[in-house]
């Protein structure tokens, strides 16, 4: 009986056992033959980063055009809007017809790491219906490309405009226009591309900017150490020194930035899901821990908290958290914060009156070096607990903080010796710095032929 029974287990297993083989191989097989998913547009990120990128473009006019506005002189207080307003403008039309492409775009052979080709140049080729190819992983995203040009025109337009707060007061309207047209396309897009797009040679390296600290404000920031240390000082600025004209618009432009940002950051995950939460957090946190510890130095320091100061420390913890947004937690928010807060603090109030160059507005003291803390930050606190795939070294991975600091001297070096090459190829055919009567006169008058207030009767 036990012989019998043994000999049918046998024949049953003879039977069972190919088929299960062949399933298992079957499946295999179905497995690596499975075609990626069929790309489609998901409504829900859609009607986000429609939000997002309008939040982007709240923050160049009215938010920074505000911000900067109020802290200069009433008689060239129209002279940033403008600047401002006419940025928005014409590096849209830039952007649309072939900064887009050049910086997203591909190229080949040499080109190829450096800078995006044509194909996409006045968006050719991209379709309404079409999925944009930039997301995050195969199960994310999912908007149309157009909105993606559409989000990163938004970048595009910041940037330049960031610069503005180096050469405040002093700048022929013509010269200013064409350089920040120029910079847009020969600095601006070729970082882009090196750090987003995947054609890149930093993206390929593995560099970390979740939302623009190389790309926008290491670019930006250095740009306007060099047009500072070019253009020159103020006339009298060592010996009569200026105070914002309207410091409630300075609040106003700092809390439309803050708010703005959200979009910024929280929408460079390209989804409405819990990674846009999580960089939303990290931006709200990094923000209010500067804001607060930048006040405080105020009042430790010059024993009285300052309003300008608080909303110098808000817009320092927004540049400092953007690159690392997306890949920090509460802790590594809270650390940037304070750190960016102190070292601003520090290079606004002692180091620029030092060594004696006029940056108007602290763009080189406030986005310059809060990017850079921002971007080697990033290096240090990235964990995997917000994106498994990314860490920095106090995680494991110190290769990491070494691909930072590459990007980020990569980046410093090219924006200062292209804003260097573009300042003196634009102040030779066309001037860049206003005559001592235009600037006494104010920019306001001089350069636009209007006053910002009214005299009274």
């Amino acid at each position: 009986m036990k012989t019998k029974l043994r000999y049918t287990g046998l024949a049953l297993l003879g039977l069972i056992a190919p088929t299960l083989l062949f399933a298992q191989e079957a499946a295999t097989v179905a497995a690596v033959a499975a075609p990626e998913p069929t790309p489609y547009i998901d409504f829900g990120n859609t009607a986000w980063m429609i939000v997002a990128t309008a939040l982007v473009m709240l923050m160049t006019i009215p938010g920074l055009a505000l911000f900067y506005g109020g802290l200069v002189r009433q008689k060239n207080v129209l002279n940033i809007l403008m600047q401002c307003f006419i940025l928005t403008a014409v590096i849209t039309l830039e952007w649309v017809f072939f900064g887009y492409s050049l910086s997203f775009g591909s190229s080949t052979g040499a080109l190829a790491p450096f800078i995006g080709g044509f194909d996409w140049a006045f968006l050719n080729g991209i379709g309404v219906n079409d999925v944009s190819p930039y997301y995050i992983s195969q199960a994310t995203a999912r908007i149309p490309h157009l909105l993606f040009v559409l989000f990163q025109c938004m970048f595009a337009v910041i940037t330049p405009a960031l610069i503005i707060g180096a050469y405040a007061e002093r700048i022929k309207f013509r010269g200013f226009l064409i350089f920040s047209l120029l910079w847009a396309i020969f600095v601006y897009n070729p970082v882009a591309h090196w750090v987003w797009s995947a054609d890149g040679w930093l993206y390929k390296m593995g560099a970390l900017d979740f939302a623009g600290g190389t790309v926008v404000h290491i670019n930006a920031g250095i740009a306007a150490l060099v047009m500072t240390l070019m253009i020159g000082s103020r006339r009298n600025y060592n010996n009569h020194p200026t105070a914002p004209h309207n410091i409630p618009l300075v609040v106003i432009g700092a809390a439309l930035l803050w708010f703005g940002w959200f979009g910024f950051n929280a929408g460079s995950g390209l989804a409405a899901d819990g990674l846009a939460i999580s960089a939303f957090l990290a931006t709200h946190v990094a923000t209010a821990t500067a804001a607060i510890s930048w006040a405080l130095l105020d009042w430790t320091i010059n024993k009285k908290p300052t309003v300008i100061g608080i909303c110098t420390g808000a817009v320092a913890g927004l540049v400092a958290i953007t690159p690392a947004a997306g890949f920090v937690g509460v802790l590594g928010a809270v650390v940037i914060g304070l750190i960016v807060a102190v070292v601003c603090y520090f290079m606004v109030s002692v180091i620029k009156h030092k060594f004696g160059y006029d940056d108007s507005l602290d763009a080189f003291g406030v986005h310059g070096i809060g990017g850079i803390i921002g971007a080697v930050a990033t290096g240090f606190l990235a964990t995997p607990a917000i994106q498994s795939s990314y860490s920095g070294l106090f995680y494991g991975n110190p290769k990491q903080l070494y691909i930072q600091l590459v990007a980020t001297v990569v980046t410093m070096v090219f924006s200062g010796v292209m804003t260097f090459i573009l300042f003196k190829v634009v102040d030779k055919f066309f001037g860049i710095r206003a005559n001592q009567k235009e600037e006494i006169a104010g920019l306001d008058i001089s350069q636009h032929n209007e006053m910002a207030y009214a005299e009274s009767d």
